[in-house]
């Protein structure tokens, strides 16, 4: 008998209100994944080039893509920090961004915890200076472009820390003003633009709903609660962050082919970041959603991963069939023309379904993989031996973000502007 696993339109409401976080932090962590290859492979200057050239070239697209999908429709300072809040750079609490409005096309926000500074800052100040000063400075205003392109976000403080210990962890002010240059649109996000994925169609927010937020028109909100949103808007938005993993994921691959010697060591680096974040982020959506180690909740686990997802553009679906989990990877697909993460998994490849797989639980194998109409199906089956993590998993384990604990924050308050005199 065959069973279909739910994707994020079959959670409830409760469960989407807890996936969107873990999904936002997944993101953040796929960098912890794919840098430490990237140093052992070109050394710390490389790395930090290819994280300013990645996000230079996901940000811009995904964050017009999330205005899109959430009306955010203004210039100003305040939609760009709602872009900020659902944008993974900047997961809510692992990354504590600290917002205030002075006035519409002025603010600032700080970070009381900045969970990346933890990750780095004892690898030494050279990692941390390249990290807050190298990748920040060109990648914060690629992001601001997306909403106004005379934005300016610029340090007041920043890591390395003086002294030592500083609270909070950096400062910096966001300025749009009228006489200033329109940055340009970087090259690399010029051509996102043109990927399928950066014009797939996702699911619809039912407008009409009553059952939370369909929208973020109001004012900015701090301390972000997804349980206030609406059941679609939540799907949506998990779609979307999903979506972003891959832009982020095309925008590293187009990079590294700058740098490597060759396409096999291309494939290689980006096969272990891949299998890394597909381990790591699988271990802590099993977790959160509070799911078995049955083939229910490891189909479950790959329908709602976002290094599969979202669906519209992958076309990767888990079901479970008798006692196995059958995933099917189509041959065509958005994510294939384009050329990112899935087109590394085949018949020889399955390093990151197993990562998956051992996440859920340590029995979970590949057992086989067939070629199938239109598709190739990796069948993954309990054994008698258990597997032990992947060494790319492990390195991914670094960070701190891999036991993070969201906490609950009560009820989003409205962020009222400094100059409203309210």
């Amino acid at each position: 008998m065959t069973h279909p696993a739910p994707a994020y339109q079959g959670l409830s409401h409760q469960q989407l209100a807890v996936l969107v976080p873990e999904l936002l932090l997944s993101g953040q962590l796929i960098d912890r994944s794919g840098m430490a290859h990237l140093i052992s492979a070109f050394g710390r200057e490389v790395m930090g080039q290819v994280a300013i050239e990645e996000w230079m070239a996901a940000s811009p697209v995904y964050t017009q893509r999330m205005r899109s999908a959430l009306r955010i429709d203004g210039d100003g300072v305040e939609d760009m920090f709602k872009c900020l809040q659902l944008d993974i750079g900047a997961p809510p609490q692992f990354m504590d961004f600290r917002y205030e409005v002075t006035d519409k096309y002025h603010g600032s926000f700080f970070l009381q915890h900045c969970g990346a500074l933890m990750d780095v800052e004892p690898m030494g100040d050279d990692y941390v200076t390249t990290m807050c000063h190298d990748i920040e400075d060109p990648t914060f205003d690629a992001t601001a472009i997306a909403t106004n392109r005379r934005a300016r976000i610029r340090p007041i403080h920043r890591p390395p820390r003086r002294p030592e210990g500083r609270t909070p962890h950096c400062e910096w002010t966001v300025t749009i003003e009228d006489d200033r240059d329109e940055l340009p649109l970087p090259s690399d996000a010029q051509e996102m633009f043109g990927t399928r994925a950066g014009t797939v169609a996702l699911t619809p927010i039912d407008g009409s709903a009553t059952d939370g937020l369909v929208d973020y028109r109001g004012p900015l909100r701090a301390d972000l609660q997804f349980r206030e949103w609406s059941h679609t808007a939540l799907a949506r938005i998990a779609e979307e962050i999903a979506l972003q993993h891959q832009l982020l994921s095309l925008g590293f691959l187009w990079s590294v082919r700058r740098h490597a010697t060759d396409e096999a060591q291309v494939r290689e680096i980006y096969r272990k970041q891949l299998t890394g974040i597909a381990g790591l982020s699988a271990d802590r959506l099993r977790r959160a959603l509070m799911l078995g180690a049955d083939a229910s909740a490891l189909a479950t686990v790959i329908n709602l991963h976002p290094v599969l997802g979202p669906l519209a553009y992958t076309g990767v679906a888990a079901e479970v069939r008798g006692d196995d989990v059958v995933v099917r990877v189509p041959t065509e697909s958005d994510a294939v023309v384009d050329g990112g993460w899935i087109a590394l998994l085949d018949a020889d490849h399955v390093e990151p379904l197993q990562a998956i797989a051992t996440a859920v639980d340590a029995y979970w194998a590949v057992s086989s993989a067939t070629a199938a109409d239109g598709a190739t199906e990796f069948v993954m089956s309990r054994g008698d031996a258990a597997h032990r993590e992947s060494g790319e998993v492990a390195i991914a384990r670094f960070s701190s973000g891999a036991d993070f604990e969201f906490t609950d924050r009560g009820r989003s308050i409205p962020i009222t502007p400094v100059g409203s005199g309210v």
